[in-house]
């Protein structure tokens, strides 16, 4: 798999649409000139697939920026072309399919990347919103609608980090929110010259910047763009005679104190951050409306401080944030509260949610209780559904979907003609029994291919490997779960987004459509895993 890199592109918004520029800077007059021999025009049809529609933008490297329409699956894409293709846009590419492997509901998806030596070009999802620094150009955000972009960017985040992979190119340019409020990151990058910790410290940058306005990374505030260059500077945050940055508190009236401490914490590089999928459920927690607000207060977020031999209390009260006693140590994370759940902005598109219970061990006087302990759950059975077929030919294998080996896995039957079992099935599964019910963090499917559909659904029946016992398994399985899939290319499914009440035995991953293959479509389902409680 491709390291995470390239080329960063971001987002400006012109006339209300958001188009996506490269480097993190938008064109300018300084912008170097586009060759413009050879120059698509609108109408061209690219790769037999790609039409293009409108000439948005060029960016600050030369690249063209088109808005344009999948012909075959008559859906809106952007289209960024550079010129020469060969090993000048390599960098380009190889960002395009590492993005491609990892689908998230906040991630930006990316279709295709093409070179064809003369020029070469990424296909990707066209969002219709705005950046976050636009959105942030008419004032500060309120601390709600603060927490649920840095919860969705945590999200993203933590499905990117899932792979081993570094995003690299976290800032409010690459951070959109589209007009339906769904809050997607785009852009990685693919020079390596990022950290898993850095992305994380980003969030942090994230959470500053749409609560004051200003940006606290002067260092590298856009990977390319310096503060104060050009139209694509972000304001520098306000700061003391030492460098050292004023407190959101200290800058707007109305930032919660926990909200506050947390994005502190995240920027003190004296504290060592969490992992990115534990901060997404922080944030999470802390995602919640209004009138909800007081018990944080009290209660405050999670902390992280420097290992003093001694167990960290939480902050009794709003007002004052916890000092990290040195840089050296472990991470000590308390997950304090009654909700953890991932939601998101405007209620638009759920994300992952979960309960944790108190420690049976804990005082009955604790304040704290103690934090779930999130793990990937064991599978006590597993088996293929195929409801349409009377030979059974492809139910065979199953176990290879867990057995930890992502070289192995079950695959379907090549299928002629069409994407959909060639029009004869509607469709196939993969049914898993955890044994007992559990709660559910998250279920991610490592797949053979990119192209595929599919959906995650939940029942409480387990009737017999037939079928008529697959037909009454799909009958009773009418319930989606998780994050709805959004409908991108790539070879890792995640899906998160689980009630926080409900608890699940029986899961069924279940696929719609093949992608291409070699004589029709076919699918391999490499392993799958899920992560609960």
């Amino acid at each position: 798999m491709p390291s995470s890199a390239g080329p960063s592109i971001d987002t400006i918004t012109e006339g209300g649409r958001v188009t996506q520029v490269g480097e993190g800077q938008e064109a300018d007059e300084s912008a170097p000139p586009v060759m413009t021999f050879g120059a698509p025009t609108a109408g061209e049809v690219l790769a037999e697939r790609y039409e293009l529609v409108e000439h948005i933008n060029n960016d600050s490297a030369g690249r063209l920026v088109w808005r344009g329409v999948d012909v075959i699956l008559r859906r809106p894409v952007a289209v960024v072309l550079r010129y020469p293709g060969g090993d000048s846009a390599t960098e380009m590419l190889q960002a395009a399919v590492a993005a491609s492997r990892v689908i998230h509901p906040n991630l930006v998806g990316v279709y295709d990347a093409i070179d064809e030596a003369e020029r070469a070009y990424v296909v990707r999802e066209w969002v219709d919103g705005q950046s976050l620094r636009d959105l942030a150009a008419d004032g500060p955000l309120d601390p709600a609608r603060a927490t649920a972009i840095g919860n969705a960017v945590a999200s993203a985040l933590a499905a990117v980090h899932a792979t081993g992979m570094v995003h690299g190119n976290v800032h409010p340019g690459t951070v959109m929110i589209s007009d339906e409020g769904r809050v997607v990151l785009a852009d990685a990058r693919t020079d390596g010259a990022d950290s898993q910790e850095n992305d994380i410290r980003a969030v942090g940058g994230i959470l500053y910047f749409a609560l004051t306005g200003s940006w606290p990374h002067a260092e590298a505030p856009l990977h390319g763009a310096t503060a104060g260059h050009g139209r694509a500077a972000i304001p520098d945050a306000v700061r003391d005679a030492g460098g050292g940055i004023a407190a959101p508190r200290q800058v707007r009236a109305g930032v919660p104190a926990y909200l506050d401490d947390l994005t502190m914490d995240l920027l003190d590089a004296e504290i060592a951050p969490p992992s990115s999928d534990v901060l997404a459920a922080e944030l999470a927690r802390l995602d919640v409306p209004a009138e909800e607000e007081h018990y944080l207060e009290n209660s405050g977020p999670l902390r992280f401080a420097a290992d003093t031999g001694e167990e960290p209390s939480p902050l009794a009260a709003a007002g004052g944030r916890k000092v990290a006693v040195g840089i050296a140590g472990l991470l000590a994370v308390a997950l304090v509260g009654l909700l953890i759940g991932i939601s998101t902005l405007g209620d638009k598109d759920p994300q992952a949610s979960q309960s944790p219970a108190p420690s049976a061990s804990a005082p009955a006087n604790d304040a704290t209780p103690a934090a779930v302990a999130v793990r990937k759950l064991p599978v006590k059975d597993v088996r293929i559904i195929d409801p349409d077929s009377k030979n059974r030919s492809e139910v065979g294998g199953a176990e290879k979907v867990i057995d930890g080996d992502e070289d192995k896995g079950w695959e379907t039957e090549t299928y002629r003609d069409r994407p959909n079992f060639g029009n004869l099935k509607k469709g196939m599964g993969v049914w898993i029994d955890l044994g007992e019910p559990h709660s559910v963090k998250s279920v991610q499917a490592g797949l053979s291919a990119t192209g595929a559909s599919a959906q995650l659904l939940a029942g409480t029946t387990n009737p017999p490997s037939s079928p008529s016992g697959d037909k009454q398994l799909v009958a009773d399985y009418k319930t989606p779960i998780g994050q709805p899939f959004e409908d991108h290319d790539g070879t890792t499914m995640t899906f998160n987004g689980f009630d926080a009440d409900t608890k699940y035995r029986y899961l069924l991953f279940w696929i719609t459509e093949l992608p291409p293959a070699e004589g029709g479509f076919k699918l391999g389902v490499q392993e799958i895993t899920v992560q609960g409680s």
